[in-house]
């Protein structure tokens, strides 16, 4: 696999990292084993990318590697971790010997609000100009509407949706809240608030146009990592947040998906967080709850209707000239499966030139050299590469193994420049640590 590798040759090696300490500048750094160079590549712990305004998109891939061409600027890796103060005489206290801090300890967010005031907010877009709002409530009554508008406190506008709740053995959910709002103005702030009730939010529309800021990471937990990780998305002007995969690591533990929303509401109420499922979002139970993702479906509404899609498992959305694919890697997937030609038939009605960045999420890796979950992802990969293939995929981005790992332009195992390239990101915080072989 290591001839995968071009982003990591056996020539280079990951060589300094700074402890992760209170009041410190953190840097990723990875280097010439020998001899040094002063150049050096910095690996994101969470993923900023950015994408650049034009191309002759499938021209440049047939003929030219991207980063070649004049007119093209290759994805933005934005790497910087920000804890402040910075400390300028970090950078002289690198160690080759820098071990990884162990895993800490899962943070509980409590409930501060009244039954009837809103929690776990979180925005989501929901079809070409709406968003869709979520929400919970303790109390049963509350109506599902929204009210929203451009200046705080003055709501010119109200919508109005629907509510769900679910059982998990003795365990009962709130009043579950989904409200689609729109049509909304791109790159506009908006003010809200949910049910008539509690304080105001307020979200960032994405823009129209290039350029366009995501941020990237898998595997977010509620940790003091997890923490540690949000505050340095939120210093961030990003437009969209993905998360491929393994969200609240409830694991069946219901408290722990209100506790999740609660934490990530300062950050999910004002961009929107587009998710897929990834294995610790299943929370089967033998005949019980054969089929799964109960609390996931009903927490985290996707836009799966606008896209086409049957389910809230996988589903696309269009956004600023690009075209994002959520893939379920915990459903069926065969040339036979719904979601097999629900992808061929979603990547079919791409056009490339006004859509020319195609990215596909996806939580369990095609391509993995770390010995964690080592040849999980193959059977979906055997199944469904040729499609993205085809299709001329930018991107694939999974989580599910601890660890960043990227890989040069691939295609059925062999370097080939008009394949993805695939990009694990799966540490953003959860309790289990990083894989670190």
């Amino acid at each position: 696999m290591s001839s995968l590798l071009q982003a990591y040759p056996k020539g280079f090696q990951v060589t300094s990292l700074t402890p992760l300490q209170p009041n410190f500048l953190h840097i990723f750094k990875i280097q010439p084993r020998a001899p040094r160079t002063p150049s050096s590549y910095y690996k994101p712990p969470c993923l900023f990318m950015s994408f650049p305004t034009s191309s002759n998109h499938k021209q440049l891939k047939m003929e030219n590697p991207i980063w070649k061409n004049p007119h093209f600027f290759p994805l933005l890796l934005t790497c910087t971790f920000f804890l402040f103060p910075l400390q300028p005489s970090l950078s002289a206290g690198l160690q080759d010997d820098y071990i990884r801090q162990p895993p800490r300890k899962v943070v509980l967010a409590p409930h501060l609000r009244s039954k009837s005031d809103p929690q776990q907010v979180h925005a989501s877009l929901a079809g070409k100009e709406y968003m869709r709002i979520s929400w919970v409530t303790d109390e049963k009554d509350v109506a599902s509407k929204v009210e929203y508008g451009k200046v705080s406190g003055k709501y010119e506008a109200m919508a109005v949706g629907n509510h769900t709740s679910y059982h998990y053995f003795f365990y009962s959910s709130g009043k579950i809240h989904h409200v689609k709002i729109g049509p909304l103005e791109p790159a506009t702030t908006y003010y809200y608030r949910c049910g008539g009730h509690g304080p105001e939010f307020s979200f960032k529309t994405p823009p129209q146009t290039f350029p366009i800021e995501f941020v990237v990471l898998g595997d977010l937990g509620q940790t003091e990592w997890t923490a540690s990780t949000l505050s340095h998305v939120d210093s961030k002007d990003y437009d969209v947040f993905l998360l491929p995969g393994d969200l609240s690591y409830a694991d069946t533990q219901q408290p722990l998906w209100d506790s999740f929303g609660r934490l990530v509401e300062p950050y999910a109420s004002r961009r929107p967080w587009m998710v897929t499922e990834g294995n610790h979002e299943i929370e089967t139970f033998p005949i019980i709850y054969p089929h799964g993702f109960k609390a996931y479906n009903a927490r985290w509404l996707m836009p799966y209707q606008e896209s086409g899609s049957t389910t809230n498992l996988y589903y696309s959305f269009d956004v600023a000239g690009s075209h994002i694919i959520m893939l379920g890697s915990y459903t069926d997937f065969d040339e036979d499966s719904a979601q097999y030609k629900w992808l061929e038939s979603d990547l079919r009605k791409v056009d490339r030139k006004k859509t020319p960045w195609v990215i596909a999420l996806l939580h369990a890796p095609w391509y993995n050299t770390n010995l964690a979950h080592k040849g999980e992802g193959e059977s979906m990969r055997k199944a469904m590469e040729d499609l993205l293939y085809r299709a001329r995929v930018d991107v694939v981005f999974a989580g599910h193994v601890h660890a960043y790992e990227r890989f040069t332009r691939i295609y059925n195992n062999k370097a080939d420049p008009c394949g993805p390239v695939y990009i694990t990101i799966g540490d953003g915080g959860n309790r289990e640590g990083l894989a670190l072989m």
